[in-house]
């Protein structure tokens, strides 16, 4: 095979190496960007987890108490977010050969799980205390300032975190920080309610409470409701599947796709695919092109894995029989019935239309009467659609 020969394969093959490369890379700065992150994360929750339950029951808030159990809450999600990102972006094996991504979606559920729980804790002792009514104390002007340098804190880190997640495409780490920014929203609404309370009217700290109650319950809702949804396999969204779709059809040797199906594993895309060629290429041109189309979509999409299947025909109008006979059958049968001495390479098949097309490689010394035989032998049978006899070893 000369150089110019080999070039398509060297192609496909170089491409496939420069992605495993880059898949290595991006690998290793998502787990290290995830831990700095997180950890981040952990020394701000522990100041702020300690200075608002101090003070909050110093100064007898229920609104900040509860928003500082929201950050001593927060050191578990953390945790959690740096277990899932540690064995989340582990390579794939033998156990499991997609990867581990689905660890990040379900520490997603199990976050959206507390916090759904914290929220319900935290909106019950809040409605408790508000049915004091005059027995509720006045909080100290400390709380007010605890309060708003919890949300200086709270705004800080989620900007920082949320960059992070976006430059990874971590859809935990991008939880956890807007976990982060609702910890801010509820510490505004604390400081407005402290604000009320020392200004003489004491029932604005509980109600405070309850509001960051259901800000901490609605938020852990959207979260397990979109990491549900990656659990159960939901497609990607219609723009994502049609730039996909395009990038197939765009590939050289694809005449059509259909039976796109895609699913979200963590933060990248499985996708599985059905590809039109023509129905008459050989078995390794076809491969070719399907290891291309693959190629190309890993290279310009966010995928983790691209499996694409090989049509001669549209499956959908001509269904795949398997009530055809097969390549053995059909030879036994022609030097069975013609007197021939055929062998499976002297035989090309074509399973099109449900029927077959067969072309024959027939010796040039064959007398007419075989010929003849062996066409009409083949023609009586219902599943032949098309019979060639072509001429080998002519001079």
């Amino acid at each position: 095979m000369s150089e110019k020969e080999k070039m398509p394969y060297y192609s496909t093959f170089s491409i496939f190496i420069d992605l495993m490369n880059n898949f290595h890379i991006a690998n290793e700065t998502r787990l290290a960007a995830g831990q700095r992150s997180t950890r981040m994360s952990i020394l701000a929750n522990i100041l702020l987890g300690m200075i608002q339950v101090s003070i909050g029951v110093i100064g007898h808030s229920q609104g900040l108490l509860a928003d500082g159990l929201h950050s001593v809450s927060d050191l578990l999600s953390d945790f959690m977010v740096l277990f899932a990102n540690r064995h989340g972006n582990r390579l794939a094996d033998k156990g499991h050969p997609y990867g581990h991504g689905r660890i990040e979606t379900a520490a997603t559920v199990i976050l959206s799980l507390m916090l759904v729980l914290l929220g319900a804790g935290l909106l019950w002792r809040a409605i408790f205390h508000l049915q004091s009514g005059s027995m509720l104390p006045r909080v100290l002007p400390a709380t007010l300032a605890v309060a708003l340098f919890t949300i200086l804190i709270k705004e800080i880190l989620y900007r920082y975190m949320v960059r992070i997640a976006r430059s990874v495409r971590s859809q935990l780490l991008m939880a956890n920080a807007w976990h982060a920014r609702s910890d801010a929203a509820s510490s505004l609404v604390v400081a407005l309610g402290l604000v009320g309370n020392l200004a003489g009217y004491r029932f604005f700290d509980p109600v405070a409470a309850i509001i960051v109650a259901f800000l901490i319950i609605r938020m852990g809702w959207s979260l397990g409701f979109h990491a549900f949804t990656e659990l159960v396999d939901t497609a990607l969204d219609e723009e994502s599947v049609a730039a996909i779709r395009q990038t197939l059809m765009n590939t050289p040797g694809v005449h059509d796709v259909h039976e796109l199906r895609t699913r979200r594993m963590a933060n990248q895309a499985l996708i599985d695919a059905h590809i039109l060629v023509a129905p008459r290429i050989s078995v390794s041109e076809g491969h070719f092109i399907s290891e291309l189309a693959r190629h190309r979509v890993l290279a310009a999409h966010d995928a983790l894995d691209v499996l694409v299947h090989i049509d001669p025909e549209d499956d959908a109008l001509y269904p795949a029989s398997t009530k055809l006979p097969l390549r053995d059958e059909l030879l036994e049968f022609i030097n069975k019935n013609t007197g021939c001495r055929l062998t499976s390479d002297d035989i090309m098949l074509h399973y099109l239309g449900g029927q077959i097309e067969i072309m024959i490689m027939i010796d040039s010394n064959l007398t007419p009467e075989k010929i003849r035989a062996l066409r009409l032998a083949l023609m009586n049978r219902p599943e032949i659609g098309q019979v060639l006899l072509c001429i080998k070893n002519a001079s």
